[in-house]
């Protein structure tokens, strides 16, 4: 048998068996209920009534009919800095022929209706991003590629020590070679998580749509048609390092204390960019970083701080980075496989030449 047909073989039975998984179908419950909240909160929060600052005593008394906030101010001038200063919604100020509405960056429909006759409204600061949303999405992003990545990762690195555990390897790399067990675990492991982005992605799509937020959809596309590129070889990344790490231990509970270091280095960059959205300087090296790059490159593509060139040059960056991890990740897994005395130091496993030479000598 040819490492290309063991390596399918190996793929259909993990997806056949991990579809049915309860896992697997609660996370991508978890996931799809983030995309709905994600792009139907910002409209609910954004209904809420407005508070606006006028000069005008008429008008005043017209917006408080309406049910809004209303904070007279001696002039048209004090009114606009109180919008700058984000004391207040907007403002009603004199135009000609009609009223102006000021706002910084969302046009406040209920205002607008408040008034007798239609008022020109002018967006202060038009390019800005709703500060739900600039919450909201990068927190999207981070959940799904961390908690997908622990989740698919966990999942392979648990069918390795269960081979281990069992014995059953030794059967298996007498029959397959060990690089298709491998290649076949990562693929379906891939293959189910890019279905759960591709399903997020449609619901997002769908939302917004049937929201009528198109300004959202035309902000989300861009950010979302480069994650799944930087999700699918990021998740690779990752897959191989933890099947490595499921290879080091005979026991499913040790693989929580052999993979710890794997888990906190695709921890922190989940905290960062969530916390640190709003830092561009750190948004910018976290954009660069392999293990961050496929959260932090598609958040700045959606505030509109990346340049056109920097999500390739951060992809080619992040291919480069999970070549030279594969490797590594496929030499421990090789070098400690069939070593069934006990948990395998990383190091031990990279440099057991011996191993790897049984496990090539079974495959053939």
């Amino acid at each position: 048998m040819n490492t290309a047909t063991a390596t399918r073989l190996v793929a259909t039975r993990e997806l056949m068996v991990k579809i049915k998984d309860k896992a697997f179908l609660i996370s991508t419950a978890l996931f799809l209920l983030i995309a709905i909240v994600s792009t139907v909160v910002p409209l609910l929060i954004g209904g809420a009534a407005s508070s606006v600052a006028v000069a005008d005593s008429g008008a005043a008394t017209a917006l408080r009919a309406a049910g809004l906030e209303v904070r007279e101010v001696a002039d048209d001038t004090a009114a606009e800095q109180l919008v700058r200063a984000g004391d207040v919604d907007a403002a009603v100020v004199a135009g000609n022929p009609l009223p102006r509405v000021l706002a910084m960056d969302n046009a406040p429909g209920d205002v607008v209706d408040a008034l007798s006759t239609t008022p020109q409204v002018e967006l202060l600061n038009p390019d800005a991003v709703n500060p739900v949303l600039a919450f909201l999405v990068p927190f999207a992003f981070a959940i799904v590629f961390f908690f997908t990545s622990l989740t698919f990762g966990l999942q392979i690195a648990q069918s390795v020590t269960e081979e281990k555990q069992t014995r059953v390897v030794e059967i298996l790399v007498a029959a397959v070679p060990t690089r298709a067990l491998l290649a076949g675990k990562v693929i379906a492991g891939g293959i189910l998580a890019l279905a759960q982005i591709a399903l997020i992605a449609v619901v997002v799509v769908v939302g917004t749509q049937l929201t009528d937020n198109g300004g959202l959809l035309a902000l989300l596309g861009p950010a979302i048609g480069w994650f799944v590129p930087f999700f699918v070889v990021g998740f690779v990344m990752l897959a191989a390092l933890w099947a490595a790490m499921g290879a080091l231990v005979n026991r499913q509970e040790d693989i929580n204390s052999v993979s710890m270091p794997l888990q906190v280095v695709a921890m922190l960059p989940f905290f960062l960019v969530v916390f640190l959205n709003d830092n561009k300087a750190m948004m910018t090296l976290l954009s660069y970083i392999p293990f961050a790059s496929p959260t932090a490159m598609p958040v700045r593509l959606f505030t509109g701080d990346a340049a056109a060139w920097e999500p390739l040059v951060a992809l080619a960056i992040l291919i480069v980075a999970t070549i030279a991890l594969v490797l590594v990740g496929a030499r421990v897994y090789e070098g400690s496989l069939l070593r069934t005395n006990g948990k395998t130091s990383f190091g031990a496993a990279f440099r057991d030449r011996e191993s790897r030479r049984l496990a090539d000598l079974n495959s053939r």
